[in-house]
């Protein structure tokens, strides 16, 4: 994936506005027995004010994202992935993966400073064991929204996709089979990657997430999982893949093309 393919410009910086509205009292008196005078009306006019916003608390951890959106991060400069934001490194990353794609993680969160800074990210990383998760720097990658999420259900041999909360696209599917299952959990996408031979076993294309597979850990880069095409079409509906998700090479295409590096993926059963 190519920083030019999300679909919005990163946001750099957070605001708040607070409204206020004035609210009048308005009495009115009237005159004594036999006194022919009335009393003028008199207004009074609550001021405005500005309601101040609360300081950040330095180290205060703020969730990120929506039903409707989900934040990626694209690494920008090389980064190590930390345990705790400074402490315990678990990974360093550069621009691009082993497949030449730049490295993009699902960000869950964001720890600001005292004057509400964005200093490190919360994010789900591309790593064994599956929903693995660490601390990158905020400067050291961009940050972009992403409208769309996949949701694979096992029992069902489905995915759907939906794009800003709403269903776009659903399919039968095939999944892993019983000696090679498919891993539940909490992922996202992390590359998008069109094989050479569209024919093949991977049809025109691979949509791969984050999750590895429990099994087949002697496999190339560790046993990655994707969603892909597939030159078996009587396959789907059926569990007999070696963890992937098998769509329709036409179904494929379309989650190819809606389904953004930083897209989350719910795999249940």
């Amino acid at each position: 994936m190519d920083r030019t393919e999300l679909s919005e410009r990163v946001i750099l910086g957070l605001s708040a506005a607070a409204v206020a509205g004035a609210v009048a009292a308005l009495a009115t008196g009237c005159g004594g027995g036999g006194s022919t005078r009335q009393s003028s009306p008199e207004r009074t006019v609550t001021a405005v004010r500005q309601t101040p916003q609360p300081a950040c608390a330095a180290g205060s951890l703020r969730p990120v994202g929506s039903a409707r959106t989900a934040w990626a991060a694209v690494v920008t400069r090389a980064t190590t992935a930390f345990a705790a934001p400074g402490r315990t490194p678990i990974a360093r990353f550069g621009l691009r993966n082993v497949n030449g794609v730049a490295t993009v993680f699902g960000i869950l969160g964001e720890e600001v400073d005292a004057a509400c800074r964005v200093r490190w990210l919360h994010v789900a990383l591309p790593l064994r064991p599956n929903g693995r998760t660490g601390w990158v720097r905020a400067a050291d990658v961009e940050r972009a929204p992403v409208h769309t999420r996949i949701t694979i259900d096992l029992s069902e041999r489905s995915v759907r996709l939906y794009r800003n909360g709403r269903l776009v696209l659903s399919s039968r599917a095939a999944i892993g089979s019983s000696a090679t299952p498919t891993p539940l959990g909490r992922y996202y996408v992390n590359q998008r990657l069109r094989p050479a031979d569209p024919g093949g076993p991977f049809g025109p294309g691979a949509v791969g997430i984050s999750a590895f597979s429990p099994v087949l850990t002697g496999w190339a880069q560790g046993g990655p999982i994707a969603i892909h095409g597939t030159n078996e079409p009587w396959s789907i509906g059926h569990a007999v893949s070696n963890g992937c998700v098998r769509l329709p090479n036409a179904i494929l295409r379309r989650v190819f093309r809606l389904a953004l590096a930083g897209t989350p993926v719910l795999i249940r059963g």
